[in-house]
């Protein structure tokens, strides 16, 4: 599992929301996507988002993932508020702390395993042998060593969505958001895939966020978040 990283403010919590709203507007008609929603995870929580399909959770994703910013209240990542930063400021900072893990893997199909994992120490100018030695550590740890040279179409379901965790690892984040993570895996791969982000959570002292729709996969996380027509209805501590 990949090492631990520095705790860069000195801040238990590396995910707070502190009373997230957001709307969006169409000529006169209000749409509130999110109301107040507050909630902290600590460093090394693993933590589902749960509810049905309209209910804000791809809203909350969003703005977690600095894609998207609030109307109201203030997101903090690694204990930095992100809502007064700019585009080029954003776009730094979610490659530096936030990791993507996604239902459709989204791996490059014309490059091998090793490849995709090493394209965000790309965008920050690493040097290639570091690139390459961190890409084929992680892959190693992951299970898949043996596949480096592969490409997406030769690899499994489940081993595309290795190496997809592998490069959201790669920069070392604060925060790793996975987006319906098993959505395309067979009920064996999934399952080995949770349990994989489990682990990487408690040893790597990463927190994940997971949105999911599959109750099956909670049962490995710490904490569930129910979301429903906007407002959070409460949080489970499974752990």
């Amino acid at each position: 599992m990949p090492k631990s990283r520095p705790e860069h403010h000195g801040n238990e919590y590396s995910v707070r929301l502190d009373n997230v709203s957001k709307i969006y507007k169409s000529g006169e008609v209000e749409v509130r996507a999110l109301e107040h929603i507050s909630f902290s995870l600590k460093r090394g929580e693993f933590a589902a988002i749960v509810g049905p399909s309209g209910s804000g959770k791809s809203t909350l994703m969003n703005i977690l993932g600095t894609i998207d910013k609030p109307s109201h209240g203030e997101v903090y990542i690694d204990g930095v508020a992100t809502s007064g930063m700019n585009g080029n400021e954003l776009a730094e900072f979610r490659n530096r702390e936030l990791g993507f893990v996604f239902q459709a893997f989204n791996l490059i199909p014309g490059i091998n395993a090793e490849e995709n994992v090493e394209l965000p120490l790309m965008v920050n100018s690493a040097p290639e042998e570091e690139r390459k030695r961190r890409a084929d550590e992680l892959l190693t740890r992951l299970g898949i060593g043996h596949r480096l040279k592969n490409n997406p179409t030769q690899l499994s379901g489940g081993e595309q969505q290795r190496v997809a965790v592998a490069r959201a690892l790669v920069n070392n984040p604060a925060l790793i958001l996975a987006d319906e993570p098993t959505g395309n895996l067979d009920t064996k791969s999934g399952e080995e895939v949770i349990k994989l982000l489990g682990s990487i959570s408690k040893s790597g002292n990463v927190t994940i966020v997971m949105v999911t729709h599959n109750p099956d996969t909670t049962k490995f996380c710490d904490k569930i978040i129910y979301i429903k027509d906007g407002k959070m209805e409460k949080q489970e501590v499974l752990k």
